[in-house]
């Protein structure tokens, strides 16, 4: 009998490097607990610390010249930013940011990830985190009790409440395209229908978000992913969309008036822009007026709330409605343009966003060049897709967004993952055996 069960233990010690990772994500199920960095942030910081002393006993190089080089090109424009920021205070606080999200986070989930097994368990763990956020956020919608959207309390924001609107629809849109990209794999087919189930279930918390950059953002990956698939997989799962569309907007009533206008504002950004699209197009304006002032350098992170009103005309609005969610009504002030790439303009000059977006596109080749690989028999081709479509969600939707509150660090486990897949396969040949390992323990013990 003690032979019989000794693979269960070895089997558990092979994910124990993933787990803390699992952890980071898992914790941004909870309600966050105030304004400062939530548990999620303070565990990836420990992840960090845990990483560290694991390569210290272990005496291994963490990185690859290659990953290295990738992963570190965004310090330069960092570095120049901080010093050129308002206090010491604003520079050590914003680059520890952004170190945290795109340099620590990404590094640690390249360095403890081991095999596409891991790689699985912690895309599994976003589609969780998407299930239990979207089922919170359509309880939301149902009872009235979600962020104040027009007058009404039927926003989903799930347990991010109303200061975090875009937290919701974050890990739901990341949930959506992990789940594609395990559907579109060539794992056994009660995982992929498993993984098909769940995409198409979350459909309709990320409707229910009202989040047109993140519905825009999923839109693309996942029709990205259906391309890299395979034309026959596209055009089946593109039939089974339609068909759960149909049912959602016929059956369950979901094509609310609210949710049509929603949709068509989206093609009216221009004829007859709402309050939210002004704002965001004023914004966009203040920080590209930043930035031809300071082109290298920029004007020092978190300097943008400090320049806002000098290159803002008069059709900014003084902040947005919040309201709901557990929240009093009150006015939040807009004090970042909306856009992650207009954002590190403003804030790091052209330096800044080309080692920043340097290294994404850079991270993207590499990934898409790694599915090429196996996508007519090489294995991985869910790690993969998963992997590309992670980044490109994020390239899109930070046209519409930036980094900001405690879903900020799924950003920097995302990262990762597509790190992973474009730098870790080529550099490690064992890798791609390391699915096999608790399968062929079985066979040993047994023998």
């Amino acid at each position: 009998m003690s032979h019989v069960l000794m693979p269960l233990p070895r089997r558990a010690a092979a994910l124990v490097p993933v787990l803390p990772l699992v952890a980071v994500v898992a914790l941004l199920a909870l309600p966050p607990a105030g304004d400062g960095a939530g548990p999620a942030d303070v565990v990836s910081a420990l992840v960090v610390g845990y990483c560290v002393l694991r390569l210290l006993r272990e005496r291994r190089r963490p990185l690859s010249p290659r990953a290295a080089v990738l992963l570190g090109l965004p310090v330069v424009g960092l570095a120049l930013a901080a010093m050129g920021a308002g206090s010491p205070a604003a520079g050590i606080g914003g680059m520890c940011r952004y170190l945290q999200i795109f340099v620590l986070v990404p590094a640690t989930v390249l360095v403890l990830l081991r095999g596409r097994a891991d790689f699985r368990v912690l895309a599994w763990s976003f589609v969780g985190l998407a299930l239990w956020q979207g089922a919170v956020g359509v309880h939301q919608y149902v009872t009235g009790t979600g962020a104040s959207y027009q007058g009404e309390t039927i926003r989903a924001v799930g347990t991010f409440g109303a200061q975090d609107v875009m937290g919701m629809a974050t890990a739901v849109s990341l949930g959506v395209v992990c789940a594609a990209g395990l559907a579109l794999g060539r794992a056994p087919l009660r995982q992929r229908a498993a993984a098909g189930a769940c995409a198409l279930v979350l459909m309709l918390p990320l409707a229910l978000s009202f989040s047109r950059g993140a519905w825009i953002a999923t839109a693309v990956t996942c029709t990205a992913q259906l391309v890299l698939a395979g034309l026959r997989r596209a055009l089946k799962v593109g039939a089974a969309v339609v068909a759960s569309g149909v049912i959602l907007v016929g059956g369950f009533g979901v094509g609310t008036a609210m949710l049509q206008e929603r949709i068509d504002s989206i093609t009216q950004v221009t004829d007859a822009p709402d309050q939210s699209v002004v704002d965001r197009y004023t914004l966009w304006a203040a920080a590209t007026g930043m930035w031809r002032e300071h082109p290298l350098t920029g004007v020092g992170l978190k300097g943008f709330p400090e320049y806002r009103d000098g290159h803002a005309t008069l059709a900014l609005s003084s902040g947005s409605d919040i309201a709901g969610a557990g929240e009093t009504y009150h006015k939040q002030a807009l004090l970042s343009p909306h856009s992650m790439y207009l954002l590190v303009l403003s804030e790091q000059g052209l330096v800044g966003l080309l080692a920043l977006a340097g290294s994404w596109l850079a991270l993207l080749v590499c990934a898409v060049r790694g599915l090429l690989r196996v996508r007519r028999r090489g294995p991985g081709l869910d790690c993969a897709l998963v992997a590309c479509g992670l980044l490109l969600w994020l390239l899109t939707d930070f046209v519409y967004g930036d980094i900001g509150g405690p879903s900020t660090v799924l950003t920097g486990v995302a990262l990762g993952l597509t790190a992973w897949w474009a730098l870790s396969p080529g550099e490690r040949p064992d890798a791609a055996c390391r699915d096999e390992v608790p399968g062929r323990l079985e066979e040993a013990v047994a023998r």
